[in-house]
């Protein structure tokens, strides 16, 4: 049983993440995600100037005159959705948890999708792969998806990415757009993500809390790992200490930044109380100007 704050939870993530697809992303989703190729339409008889190169000459041999094979774009798509559920997704200091927004991306990306007639899919993941709902199309299944990414209790706290990655390339045969939506809080996944990009369009969507590296003066406080369960106190009214946390957290965002350049997979960069649109169009806009190039 769904309790009622959530189903509000789901409706107003239906209603906002909907409209947002429709006057802002939709037909740059379209621009910016091509098909796996070239996919068999028909034969038809030649006309001159057809590409001669394009004959059927089975086809021509068995009625006597030349016909030509033509192609259309293929342009359907398998969308898969590798959301991190660990136990630092339950941070946020303002209106949402880390885990409210990759929810809402959720909708959006799943939204944008059906819209382009494309199948999508969603994999839950912490230390291993909880959960998986195979790609489908429809409205109805882009519900399920904001439904189960919202109201799913993960049995495990704990982040490795490498998981979610090696269950991705043995459920999905082919080549397909996959979006890590993660605060990438986790170590040893750069080759696994290296690898996986080889083989599939992968794009890195970064969640992050402000006060994860910007604390208020507020003295001594006790500070739990909501991944491990440790234990500390920290005095948070030194100022050097809160300097130390700041520049520390913007290293790891430099060698994430650094890491995904190398291994070709672009990313995108949201916080839990900034508005992710501007970063959702930067991103469509500098994929489609690399596109055009």
């Amino acid at each position: 049983m769904i309790p009622a704050d959530v189903i509000k939870k789901i409706r107003q993530i239906e209603i906002r993440t909907s409209r947002m697809v429709s006057d802002v992303f939709a037909g740059q989703y379209h621009s910016v995600f091509k098909g796996q190729g070239m996919e068999f339409h028909e034969v038809r008889e030649y006309v001159p100037g057809d590409d001669v190169r394009a004959i059927d000459w089975n086809v021509t041999a068995r009625l006597g005159h030349p016909f030509i094979k033509k192609y259309i774009e293929e342009r359907e798509l398998t969308v898969m959705l590798l959301v991190d559920m660990s136990g630092s997704q339950l941070f946020g200091h303002g209106a949402q948890f880390k885990k409210d927004l990759a929810a809402e991306l959720a909708g959006v990306l799943a939204f944008a999708a059906i819209q382009n007639n494309d199948r999508i899919g969603l994999l839950l993941f912490t230390d291993e792969v909880e959960h998986y709902i195979p790609p489908r199309k429809g409205p109805r299944h882009v519900l399920r998806i904001i439904r189960d990414t919202l109201h799913y209790r993960p049995a495990r706290a704990g982040t490795r990415i490498a998981s979610a990655l090696e269950y991705l390339n043995r459920v999905t045969a082919r080549r397909c757009v996959a979006f890590v939506i993660s605060d990438f809080q986790d170590r040893d996944y750069i080759r696994p993500l290296t690898a996986a990009a080889r083989r599939h369009d992968l794009i890195a969507v970064r969640i992050e809390d402000r006060r994860e590296y910007d604390w208020p003066p507020a003295g001594v406080m006790e500070w739990a790992d909501p991944e491990t369960g440790r234990r500390r106190l920290i005095d948070t009214s030194d100022r050097a200490l809160r300097a130390e946390i700041a520049r520390r957290r913007e290293r790891e965002r430099e060698e994430l930044r650094r890491a995904l350049r190398g291994a070709r997979v672009d990313l995108i960069e949201v916080e839990t109380e900034t508005p992710y649109v501007q970063q959702l169009i930067r991103f469509f806009k500098a994929r489609e100007r690399r596109l055009a190039t």
